[in-house]
């Protein structure tokens, strides 16, 4: 059980995110959607995030009954294993309700808590990214390299606000405005997995968010690392906020975010 061929199990797990995707689809924009909020009125779920849930766990737990599981909707399932799954069902859950279409599967493996594979699956745009540790990041099969933008000036940039912005006074706005007039675009997609992604294919140029998850960033962390972004974990007291960028442009931005 140990000995895990990463490259043979990448090509299931590839499987089990498009069937994710099957079902996300078959809700999307369907008024058969039921909406349901979670920490407050910004934060909900759907159906459609349970049922891909179940999905990608079931397949976990037929093959792997052993391993550790950590998910956004269920929480974590522990056995004490060196493996644990880390996985968002559906990423941009605010997007997906509403209709927009930039939302994601995001599924790891660790090893004693490092990302060793990693899959975020969009399954609106059939955008498949992908990476092992040490073997580099495709999108649809195709090798991934992240930007070499080196003047703020030129970057286009996307962020995110927390669930608690109306209560939490720090809620990253002040960093969105210092960024905002310093660089060339800044956008806010709304899914980290998306945002970190994009930042590894080089579609941005950089990313930043405070206070997100695990599940948010285990995969699209690795992704983005492995395509050659400078990928950073900051604010202790505040895990899991990251930033992911173009190395010739990491020290302007990082400088620019408290």
């Amino acid at each position: 059980m140990d000995n895990i061929n990463l490259t043979e199990l990448l090509e299931a797990v590839k499987e089990w995110a498009r069937e994710a995707g099957e079902i996300q689809l078959r809700y999307f924009r369907s008024k058969e959607l039921d909406i349901e909020t979670k920490y407050n009125d910004y934060d909900v779920v759907t159906q459609a995030d349970k049922l891909s849930e179940a999905c990608i766990i079931n397949h976990i737990r037929e093959r792997f009954p052993d391993h550790d599981i950590l998910s956004e909707e269920s929480g974590e399932e522990t056995h004490q294993s060196r493996w644990r799954w880390v996985i968002d069902p559906l990423d941009g859950t605010t997007n997906y309700s509403a209709g927009l279409p930039v939302f994601a599967i995001s599924i790891a493996l660790e090893d004693c808590h490092q990302a060793v594979l990693g899959v975020v699956f969009a399954p609106y745009t059939g955008e498949m990214f992908c990476a092992i540790k040490g073997l580099g990041a495709t999108l649809n099969g195709k090798p991934l390299h992240c930007s070499s933008k080196d003047a703020i000036s030129g970057a286009v940039v996307s962020t995110g606000l927390p669930v608690s912005k109306k209560e939490d006074s720090d809620n990253n706005l002040d960093n969105l405005c210092r960024v905002a007039t310093e660089v060339r675009g800044l956008r806010r997609l709304g899914s980290a997995a998306i945002d970190l992604c994009y930042t590894a294919a080089g579609f941005l140029d950089g990313f930043w968010e405070l206070g997100l998850h695990r599940w948010d960033v285990a995969a699209g962390m690795l992704i983005a690392a492995e395509a050659g972004a400078h990928v950073e974990l900051f604010r202790p007291e505040r895990p899991y906020s990251v930033i992911a960028c173009a190395p010739g442009i990491y020290s302007r931005l990082r400088g620019m975010i408290e």
